[in-house]
């Protein structure tokens, strides 16, 4: 069977249609080689770029990807190949291609598949396998790669007859941006060897949704008769061709504060007045008690995922008695996590402004009779969240004057004020890196990555590189902690041999934060396996030792114009390292809802039990420069 089927609703924009190109996109049946057949189909999906690994399970076709116009980076781990990927799908909206050697190059793929799964990627994980005549004995780099991916995959798809290279490689791209989601290609190595005549496929992607007649309308009446209506905007309409433009006009129209999902901060334009911050977690209070406030929340483009609406700061911020009205292009995502008084799936762009269209044809909306009061209420809310910001960064001032490093908080705004307005940022997973959430805004769509709910170590670095490659004219800059860098820097290498200028900011703390703090709270501040102790040229020593410019930091007025500097030197090709000497400060744990105190049963480890939580909050080697 040549596809394992998940399916979902159609999705994707027409401007990635209308940039595909026809390659031999004939009616009638040429013949050529399985590999021809194979990159004429790439080329017929308007692949570019292809991330991986050199591998002889693909050498043939891989020997045509010049002559075809398709440029081969090389990449120095398939994980980063997945991530690089991710990241050019995201800010481009088109495919992201990624290649390796069968068996363990294949295997390596799979933490960058998961998080491309979470992020709603439409990526091609390309997976040659072992030869037809050989699989099952044993043979060298053999595994079976179907059921790897069978869970983290929108869709599989294995070519089972040389003949239907083109067909089903076809198949897989539509797929992808048909499913918002990664596809497996699995092709046996032998396959890419011989001859047949090929028609190469034309691009199949059925038209996008609106929503049903009914559940617009529907929706449409509950926020005319809203008198405090807030709008949640999230990652659909970042997809979306026309999302982010409409939820504007919705906003506008409505006058209602927005909030942006978890890691979702580019899905609306933070200079606009009724941009309120992100949910979830380290998001801005201001957008939790807009929407703990409301009688109706319309969540446009979003799976209302439970990371981004659990309580936050010890604040329980879902409405529990507000009308919920879910948009979103998988049915199977709409209540699925809160209930919803109007589910809708469809795209977030055209259900959007069907709503419009029909809020504006009937009579007034009922909250546009109180806009002056709402106004002042959400931006009071937004005042006292900018005062908590400020107070939040000053409260361990002491501990960066005694270790003589720099308070994080501090760190990020310098960074927020610094930060190129048109440039992409990608974020790593980890303490610092998670608090940087409430310091990030954006004011155009496709502009901030993060590995999402899957939440892995390791991605920011490689997104940044594969968004750099899809947009080089806007400056790329990953966040990274020192823990997480060391599962990614060996990409430097990357930047360096193929000339892609990217920017890490490294949060040089030594520990790993984000575990660290669920020591600090639940375990008594026992430190088993967080502190780290880094090399004494830090990451900038690094950096210069794989040919990139390092740079350390260690004064707050450094922080801004390195950061300027450093995007400004990728226009002439230059990679950089800012590595920024932080203190061990921690922000709020990641997983509270899923933290218990310990309470130990055998004698040996009685001392090990745990009556409360830690008073401070904060590690007790916080006020010491370098770890034992």
């Amino acid at each position: 069977m040549q596809r394992i089927s998940k399916p979902q609703v159609a999705s994707r924009a027409a401007s990635v249609l209308r940039s595909m190109r026809c390659g031999s996109n004939s009616n009638e049946p040429t013949l050529m080689t399985n590999s021809e057949a194979f990159v004429e189909t790439l080329v017929s999906r308007d692949v570019k770029v292809v991330f991986g690994i050199v591998g002889s399970a693909f050498m043939d076709a891989l020997d045509l990807f010049p002559a075809a116009g398709i440029r081969f980076l090389s990449v120095q781990h398939e994980q980063g190949a997945a991530h690089m990927a991710d990241g050019y799908a995201r800010v481009t909206g088109k495919h992201g291609v990624c290649i390796g050697q069968n068996g363990p190059g294949i295997t390596n793929f799979v933490t960058g598949v998961a998080a491309a799964y979470w992020t709603g990627s439409p990526v091609i994980a390309i997976t040659p396998e072992a030869a037809t005549m050989t699989k099952g004995l044993g043979g060298f780099q053999e595994c079976d790669q179907l059921p790897i991916f069978e869970t983290i995959t929108k869709e599989q798809v294995h070519v089972v007859n040389p003949a239907r290279m083109a067909e089903l490689t076809g198949y897989a791209f539509d797929s992808a941006l048909r499913e918002n989601g990664p596809v497996q290609l699995n092709i046996p190595r032998d396959f890419f060897y011989g001859e047949n005549k090929f028609k190469i496929p034309r691009v199949n992607l059925p038209e996008l949704s609106a929503g049903g007649t009914n559940s617009v309308k529907q929706a449409a009446e509950l926020l005319r008769g809203a008198k405090n209506p807030v709008l949640v905007v999230g990652g659909g309409v970042v997809n979306s061709c026309t999302g982010y433009e409409v939820a504007a006009r919705i906003a506008d129209y409505l006058q209602t504060p927005v909030a942006t999902t978890y890691l979702h901060n580019d899905a609306y334009n933070s200079d606009s007045n009724l941009w309120v911050g992100p949910l979830g977690y380290c998001g801005h209070k201001a957008a939790m008690h807009c929407v703990s406030e409301a009688d109706v929340v319309l969540a446009l483009g979003t799976r209302l995922g439970p990371f981004g609406a659990n309580p936050q700061y010890g604040f329980a911020y879902w409405p529990e008695n507000a009308k919920v009205i879910q948009v979103d292009i998988d049915p199977r995502r709409v209540g699925r996590v809160k209930d919803v008084t109007v589910g809708i799936a469809g795209d977030a762009g055209l259900v959007g402004q069907q709503l419009l269209d029909q809020l504006k044809a009937g009579g007034k909306p009922a909250c546009l009779g109180n806009v002056d009061a709402r106004m002042k209420k959400m931006n009071a809310h937004k005042q006292a969240w900018e005062k908590e910001l400020l107070d939040m960064a000053d409260a361990n001032q002491p501990a960066a004057e005694e270790s003589g490093r720099l308070v994080p908080r501090k760190v990020l705004r310098e960074l927020e004020k610094a930060m190129p307005r048109n440039a992409m940022v990608a974020t790593d997973i980890g303490n610092s890196c998670s608090v940087s959430n409430g310091y990030l805004r954006f004011n155009q769509p496709r502009s901030y990555l993060a590995a999402l709910t899957f939440g892995n170590c390791g991605y920011a670095f490689p997104a940044a590189i594969g968004a750099k490659v899809g947009c080089p004219d806007r400056p790329s800059v990953a966040y990274v902690g020192d823990g997480a860098f060391g599962m990614s820097f060996n990409e430097l290498l990357t930047c360096v041999r193929e000339e892609v200028p990217t920017t890490v900011v490294t949060f040089n703390n030594q520990q790993w934060g984000a575990e660290k703090k669920n020591q600090v709270l639940w375990f008594g501040d026992r430190y088993v396996g967080t502190n780290l102790r880094n090399p004494e040229t830090g990451f900038a020593g690094i950096a210069k030792a794989t040919g990139c410019r390092g740079v350390t930091i260690t004064s707050l007025d450094e922080v801004g114009d390195a950061l300027r500097e450093a995007c400004k030197l990728q226009e002439s090709g230059v990679t950089t390292v800012i590595d920024v000497h932080t203190t061990k400060e921690l922000g709020d744990p990641f997983r509270r809802d899923a933290m218990k105190l310990p309470q130990r049963i055998l004698s040996k480890y009685k001392d090990f039990s745990e009556e409360a939580e830690s008073a401070t909050g904060q590690p007790v080697d916080l006020y010491r420069s370098k770890t034992a």
